[in-house]
């Protein structure tokens, strides 16, 4: 079957039974009673059926590992032989296919040293059940006399926390309860040092809602925030799914728990009979609400992976009820735990019965941790570019991995290193070089070279690398042997310019040396100088353009070969007049932008490095052009005029710090066919499309205002816009200050 989630998680109900009463569990105490017509004890037949449906599921789906975690009832009541039994079946039928993750989920009442020695051949973990100090665990978690449980479960977490059995302590589950102290609940569960603490909201539907002893709709949501503000006093001393999955969510990460989240459930239960059904939980929801009507016997996983059932809660936002596909905290919350949706009038198309709760519970952990959560490079030009450098630096790394090697590569890279050894001075220059924005491009281009395997592409890599390498040679003034291969009779010195060295079509090696007035190049049969003074016609230098008297100098690049990475094609090398012209029109064009927006024209200096000239005149609306993965890049139409080229310098800049961002930061989660109606397009764009457009738009709106008058309806449809952002619920805490700064932006605007 195509289009099914595999299960990479199963439930394996070793006993049906328990010795505890505990009077919130949804065994026995909820409407699905089904455990009465169960054998007690999972049978040996069962555990051989089901490891080897398994490993029959992990090889068609070549899973690379599945969990399995034994259940109940009280998985330890079935004994060691019986769990000996599971243990060995289920790592036979793996062995080969998939590694076998082993869990069991216990109150811990039996738990003993035969127990653990069983556990620690076969890397069995171990969870175990505890819902905070006595109080709070005596509140549920009793013998059917009433008795406590309490010391019985603090020895079976000392004798799993000893150092013979200490690696296989998996964590601590607690349910919540809100007559609980909560911070005495998790000062009592974090002196017990677990490597993970669970908090479960206790299971509810509609019909069936949770206690709430207040009658507030948020009552557990304040619950689980004071736990939080306290597990943040005590500096997270250990971690908390719940709270750790929220704030992955809320950094466009991924779920980390079943209760909360969008990601596609993939997980199956055998009951001791062999039957097999949706997640335990459902059972909270009404008599035969987890029932596939399959079992390991007849039916392989799969069959059960096409259940409606399971499919409902595959379908990520499409699954949830539409209240809950129009809240911004989707992403974090899912809709809840399925289970909890549950009404008789309408099944699971619902939100949570928790709703209120989960809803503050985000808000509120958003909240407390947005300013620490936030990506320092939105506020910091600095830090984005030290960002960018260093992203630079790892693809540079993962290049010359995938072409350890090539002689060429590895001569080149070692003159590199040599550069990088040379002091301040040779650290310096490279880091010149290698932050040029085309030297991404050309780094991004070699690994796809690589990636495909194409030939020559480790000599024409190792050629750039050379001259990349030359260049901070020459920049440093270093005393070091730099040589370069020339094609076509040239070699491009990043940075620094062109250099002839012999006819069109010709080809050779070339040695470069820094001089006292500039630089010398050697090859073999002739020398000659170039550089800022030679006045050399084989040099053709890098020009440069000043934005102001206080600017640093931007390269106007109209030599590399990597330029060549804009929606438009770049022009060629301008001649002399006309690279005074365009200077010109750049004078002109940076100093209306000053006047006009003086906020707006710092913010675009700032990371400024490279200007390069594109063919032909603006378009419509004269944009400029972010160049595709070259940071500080922006292409510029070399025909426009001074207004044009003003609003090009202004909108390119925005795109390229937004280009810059989205490659070191996360602004929005990618995990979903997430569509936002957009003011300026006939069609819903992704989020990514929609702040692109606010982004830009922003800057324009006060530039046309400035310069000819507002845009009729403009300034609405930006808010239109940025109201919508606002709601979107893929947006990360970076994405959403981001919006935030916007919609401060436009209120500047529009005073």
């Amino acid at each position: 079957m195509t289009g099914l989630i595999a299960f990479r998680e199963i439930v394996l109900k070793v006993h049906s039974r328990c010795d505890l009463a505990c009077d919130h569990c949804y065994v026995y105490e909820h409407a699905d009673q089904s455990w009465r017509a169960r054998p007690k004890v999972i049978s040996p037949e069962v555990i051989s059926r089901t490891a080897s449906r398994l490993a029959e599921h992990a090889r068609d789906h070549a899973l690379p590992s599945v969990t399995v975690i034994l259940h109940g009832g009280e998985p330890l009541l079935a004994g060691t032989a019986r769990l000996r039994l599971v243990c060995e079946e289920f790592s036979r039928a793996l062995t080969g296919i998939a590694a076998l993750d082993l869990r069991i989920h216990t109150n811990g009442l039996q738990l003993s040293t035969r127990y653990l020695d069983l556990f620690a051949e076969f890397g069995v973990r171990v969870g175990i059940s505890l819902d905070g100090d006595r109080a709070a665990n005596d509140r549920h978690r009793r013998f059917a006399d009433g008795r406590t449980s309490h010391p019985l479960v603090l020895a079976a977490v000392a004798l799993l926390r000893s150092a013979p059995y200490r690696h296989l302590y998996q964590g601590l589950l607690c349910t919540v309860d809100v007559a609980n102290d909560p911070v005495a609940v998790l000062d009592a569960l974090v002196e017990l040092d677990p490597p993970r603490v669970d908090f479960l909201l206790p299971h509810a539907t509609w019909e069936t809602p949770p206690v709430r002893p207040d009658g507030a709709p948020d009552a557990y949501a304040r619950w689980l925030l004071r736990i939080f503000d306290h597990w943040e006093r005590l500096g997270r001393p250990v971690p908390v799914r719940l709270f750790e999955s929220v704030l992955s969510t809320l950094r466009g990460g991924p779920s980390l728990t079943e209760s909360l989240g969008l990601a596609p459930t993939d997980l199956v239960v055998v009951e001791t009979d062999g039957t097999l059904e949706q997640v335990d939980s459902l059972k909270s929801a009404f008599e035969g609400a987890a029932a596939t009507g399959f079992n390991v016997f007849d039916h392989a996983f799969d069959r059960v992976a096409a259940h409606p059932g399971v499919r409902a809660r595959q379908l990520g936002l499409a699954g949830v009820s539409d209240p809950c596909r129009r809240c911004p905290v989707v992403r974090s919350c899912g809709g809840g735990l399925y289970t909890h949706r549950y009404r008789d009038r309408n099944g699971f198309d619902n939100p949570s019965v928790y709703c209120t709760d989960l809803r503050e519970l985000v808000d509120g952990v958003e909240g407390r941790t947005a300013p620490r959560e936030t990506a320092p490079q939105l506020s910091d030009p600095v830090e984005l570019a030290r960002s960018q450098e260093e992203l630079t630096r790892i693809l540079l790394a993962r290049l010359n991995a995938d072409l350890t090697g090539d002689p060429d590569w590895a001569h080149a890279w070692e003159l590199v290193a040599a550069v990088e050894r040379a002091g301040r001075a040779g650290a310096d220059a490279l880091d010149a070089v290698l932050d040029h924005p085309f030297t991404r491009t050309w780094v991004l281009a070699a690994l796809d070279v690589a990636r495909d395997g194409l030939p020559g592409g480790g000599a024409e890599a190792a050629r750039r690398l050379t001259a990349l390498a030359a260049a901070a040679v020459l920049r440093g003034g270093l005393d070091l042997p730099a040589e370069v291969a020339y094609r076509d009779g040239e070699v491009y010195l990043p940075t620094l310019g062109l250099l002839r060295l012999g006819e069109p079509g010709t080809q050779g090696r070339a040695s470069l040396h820094a001089t006292d007035d500039g630089y010398v190049a050697r090859d073999g049969r002739s020398e000659h100088r170039f550089g800022p003074a030679a006045g050399d016609a084989r040099w053709q230098p890098v020009r440069t353009w000043s934005p102001g008297p206080d600017a640093a100098p931007v390269a106007l690049e109209d030599l590399d070969p990597y330029r060549n990475c804009f929606p438009r094609p770049p022009r060629l090398r301008l001649g002399a007049g006309e690279a005074e012209e365009w200077r010109g029109r750049l004078d002109r064009g940076w100093a209306l932008l000053h006047k006009a927006v003086p906020g707006f024209a710092r913010a675009a200096a700032a990371g400024l490095t490279t200007l390069t000239p594109l063919a032909g005149g603006p378009r419509a609306g004269g944009w400029g052009e972010a160049g595709r993965h070259g940071p500080g890049a922006l292409g510029v139409p070399y025909a426009a005029g001074v207004r044009e080229t003003a609003l090009a310098l202004l909108t390119g800049r925005r795109r390229t710090r937004l280009r810059a961002l989205t490659e070191v930061t996360d602004l929005y989660a990618l995990d979903g066919e997430w569509q936002h109606r957009s003011p300026w397009r006939s069609r819903p764009v992704p989020v990514s499309r929609l702040l692109a457009d606010v982004h830009e738009r922003v800057a324009v709106e006060a530039y046309r205002r400035a310069t000819a008058g507002p845009e009729p309806g403009g300034s609405d449809r930006i808010h239109e816009a940025l109201d919508r952002l606002s709601a979107a619920a893929e947006l990360t805490v970076t994405g959403k200050r981001l919006v935030a700064e916007l919609r401060y932006e436009l209120k500047a605007v529009d005073a």
